[in-house]
């Protein structure tokens, strides 16, 4: 996945909430001009809401007239190969009834080990960087929570277990060729570990500067810990 091979397939690009939004409305205006039976608006609604691709939603609305369609994903060209790259400053997580919090932009080595135990972690990699093609994320929870937020269009594979929790395996799926791939594993017992796709965010923050932060100091980039809770480089 280190080059790009050759046009990506953008029918195959995760979609966003306003996407899924913005196809309900358009079957709604197409119900109105009676274009579809009240029956398959509901059928082709749920559909629409339950869409994880632009291929998904595609497919609600390919027998509408050409300006009720959905439109296209936006292009995505070789800049996406420019993520990948730089050196990690930071490995893992810990937070011990506390918190911990890694966002912005930083550098997401080969391997990230996350552990939490009656506290809370949170990994936001939309505006990382990949120092490898294929990152690996470990999260383990004992009666505490990992909150893991990934940009729409990376491929992730999501393969952790939970006893007497929950291991969120929804956003597990194909990406965009070229970009990174994120793999999560682990264990939640009594706890809970959330894997979600979401927009990167319109502004970048400064680049973390790999350094530990107290909660009161922490910004983008950084990682927030509680008295009892570590994040080292």
């Amino acid at each position: 996945m280190s080059e790009l091979s050759g046009p990506a397939d953008h029918s195959l690009m995760r979609v966003s909430d306003s996407d899924r939004e913005q196809a309900a409305e358009v079957l709604r205006e197409a119900a109105g001009q009676g274009r579809l039976s009240l029956d398959e608006l509901d059928e082709r609604l749920e559909s629409a809401y339950a869409a994880k691709t632009y291929a998904d939603l595609a497919a609600v609305t390919h027998d509408l007239p050409p300006s009720a369609r959905m439109p296209a994903p936006p292009a995505q060209g070789p800049t996406q190969i420019s993520r990948i790259g730089g050196t990690p400053r930071s490995k893992f997580s810990i937070a011990i009834m506390s918190g911990a919090r890694r966002m912005g932009r930083w550098v997401v080595p080969p391997t990230y080990v996350s552990v939490a135990v009656m506290g809370g972690i949170e990994l936001d990699l939309r505006e990382a960087q990949f120092s490898e093609p294929v990152v690996t994320l470990h999260a383990y929870t004992v009666m505490g929570g990992i909150q893991i937020t990934v940009p729409e269009d990376v491929e992730v594979d999501v393969s952790g277990v939970a006893f007497m929790g929950g291991f969120d395996h929804n956003a597990s799926g194909p990406g965009v060729p070229g970009a990174p791939q994120v793999r999560v594993l682990g264990f939640a017992l009594m706890g809970g570990v959330e894997v979600r796709r979401k927009p990167v965010k319109a502004k970048r923050a400064p680049a973390d500067d790999g350094r530990q932060r107290a909660v009161g100091d922490a910004g983008q980039g950084a990682i927030s810990n509680g008295s009892q809770g570590t994040g080292e480089d």
